[in-house]
């Protein structure tokens, strides 16, 4: 252990070792510190924010806090009415979109194709009936246009298509999955729901980045309500966006208490992503510490030759600093209080990057993934258990060297001799 008299000597030559080293190469290392932090806290950060920025926008575009959906022997969610005046009765609940939800087919060479054995130009889709202006003030879907215009409340057989149903937006073939081609804004349509018919117009072009919304097409509900019949007003889908500061969960089980989960599924935002995101968070997050490591290794070699170099020039002065009394162990505390300033001020300016510029930056201008509008995901626990581990093996590279010098022969050292 080291007494508290090496670690003030240690700290005196420290300081004193530091006031007279070069400003530039101080400056440099802790560049190189600086460069280390944004690498062990933002890459990670990165790759799990692509999968964070899935999870917000299937929440702002799509699901809410709490979605209730109709449940596997229905349709629709029986007693939507009642439930939907309830729900906006409640303090906690800040919008709401309801969606009449219907499978179906839509055809773009009916009028062309006369052989029935002819290949059809034509696909399967979910068909959304929705209020336009309650379903955007709820998702801002009308930002999300790629080609066209936003439906309004009186458009008549018009409809929006997800840009995954059109071959010139669509990623390629995927399984399930046909696409439209040469269908653009101004083309005409069948759509067929049941044994309902009508001939809509594409009015514009959707592109979203949550798989659901991207695959369907969307039409005015007073309209989609008559096309499939459904005279009772029960949606299949009633999205819930509550207050800041109320908890999805303790929602959900509210609901689910006043009795709502007899006429459908109610699950949080959480509950309802996708199976496998949450794998794919924690493989990122994986990919992330290890490239980050490979940098906080290349760290510690940068400060463990920097230090060698320097014990080394001045393996004289040390083996004097011996001769005179000094212990071998305060020498070896300055150079590791030289390793701890510079990965904490490296740190120290890295905190100012990352919160100060990176984090607020990159939340407002999201990175466009091809699937995924990523953030950088820095939670502060996360952060300075990073900063800890920089920090503890830099120290680590600094000691090693000093003790390699300073475990010298006292006189050798002094004459140069190896």
């Amino acid at each position: 252990m080291f007494s508290l008299l090496n670690i003030r000597v240690g700290w005196y030559l420290a300081l004193r070792q530091i006031r007279r080293s070069s400003r530039w190469a101080t400056v440099l290392i802790i560049f190189v510190m600086l460069l280390t932090f944004l690498n062990l806290v933002v890459v990670t950060g990165i790759l799990v924010g692509l999968i964070e920025g899935i999870n917000d926008s299937y929440r702002t575009q799509y699901v809410g806090d709490v979605i209730i959906s109709s449940l596997e022997t229905k349709n629709y969610i029986e007693n939507s009415p009642s439930i939907i005046s309830f729900l906006t009765s409640l303090p906690q609940v800040d919008r709401i979109a309801a969606r009449y939800v219907e499978s179906g087919v839509a055809d773009a060479n009916y009028k062309t194709r006369t052989d029935p054995n002819d290949k059809s130009n034509s696909t399967g889709a979910q068909f959304a009936g929705i209020d336009p202006i309650a379903e955007d003030r709820f998702s801002n879907l009308s930002r999300y246009m790629l080609e066209g215009e936003y439906l309004a409340p009186d458009d008549y057989d018009k409809v929006l298509v997800g840009h995954q149903l059109l071959s010139e937006y669509s990623f390629g073939d995927q399984p399930g999955l046909t696409t439209l081609k040469g269908v653009k804004v101004g083309s005409k349509l069948r759509i067929t729901i049941g044994s309902a018919q009508r001939e809509v117009t594409v009015k514009g072009v959707l592109k979203s980045k949550i798989g659901e919304l991207s695959v369907r097409m969307f039409m005015v509900d007073t309209q989609f309500r008559g096309l499939i019949g459904r005279s009772d007003y029960n949606v299949a889908e009633i999205a819930v966006k509550l207050h800041d500061g109320n908890d999805p969960a303790a929602f959900r089980d509210f609901l689910l208490n006043s009795d709502i989960g007899r006429f459908g599924k109610i699950k949080t935002f959480i509950e309802s992503i996708p199976p496998g995101v949450a794998d794919i968070k924690s493989t990122f997050a994986m990919l992330g510490n290890m490239i980050s490591s490979i940098g906080l290794v290349v760290a510690s070699i940068t400060i463990f030759i920097v230090i060698f170099i320097n014990a080394l020039t001045r393996r004289k002065f040390i083996g004097i600093l011996k001769g005179i009394g000094i212990k071998g162990e305060a020498i070896e505390i300055s150079y590791m209080i030289q390793s701890f300033f510079y990965a904490t001020c490296g740190s120290a300016v890295g905190l100012l990057v990352l919160y100060g510029v990176l984090v607020p930056l990159i939340a407002a201008h999201p990175i466009d993934f091809p699937f995924s509008d990523g953030i950088l995901v820095a939670p502060i626990p996360d952060t300075l258990a990073r900063i800890a581990l920089l920090v503890f093996s830099t120290i680590i590279a600094g000691y090693i060297p000093a003790r390699m010098i300073v475990r010298k022969n006292t006189l050798d050292s002094i004459l140069g001799r190896t």
